[in-house]
């Protein structure tokens, strides 16, 4: 079961953060072997919290999939949910926690743990995980910068 954690303090705000890791639909422009997304449904809670089903296709080299995930926003809290409902996982969780900076900053915290049903792909996984983890958070990183302008001159790992 690999796990992984992963936290970066960025010259953006926590609103912005939380806003692009939301924007599922725009995960093909810019993650590293999603091939496509797509929301197939979305609920408000009565809390404020937003819970919404999304398909991910992902694609890399000769494996293709689609799974499909439970994602919870929760913008007052900071934070962001996601868990495995059907797919080519025996489980998959992951969380993004944004904590506001006094400077106007955001420190993000990513979190997850996954491991694929399939014993040949998981071995696989298993060699290049960190790897691929780390290539997704500097994709979500390197489209902030694209996106947004920087709220002060700090920049890197807190």
């Amino acid at each position: 079961m690999p796990r992984h954690e992963q936290k970066r303090l960025l010259p953006f705000t926590c609103d912005q953060m939380f806003d692009l890791v939301a924007d599922i639909p725009r995960y093909p422009e810019f993650l590293p072997w999603c091939a496509g997304a797509r929301i197939t449904r979305r609920e408000r809670l009565g809390n404020g919290q937003e819970v919404v089903l999304a398909d991910l296709i992902i694609g890399y080299k000769a494996f293709r999939g689609t799974y499909t995930s439970r994602v919870v926003l929760d913008r007052a809290a900071g934070q962001i949910r996601v868990d495995h409902e059907r797919g080519p996982f025996r489980h998959l969780h992951n969380q993004w926690i944004f904590l506001p900076q006094a400077d106007g900053s955001c420190e993000v915290d990513f979190v997850i743990d996954f491991e694929f049903s399939n014993p040949v792909i998981r071995r696989l996984m298993d060699l290049v995980f960190t790897e691929a983890v780390s290539r997704m958070v500097q994709a979500f990183e390197a489209r902030a910068l694209a996106l947004y302008q920087p709220v002060n001159q700090k920049y890197g790992t807190p």
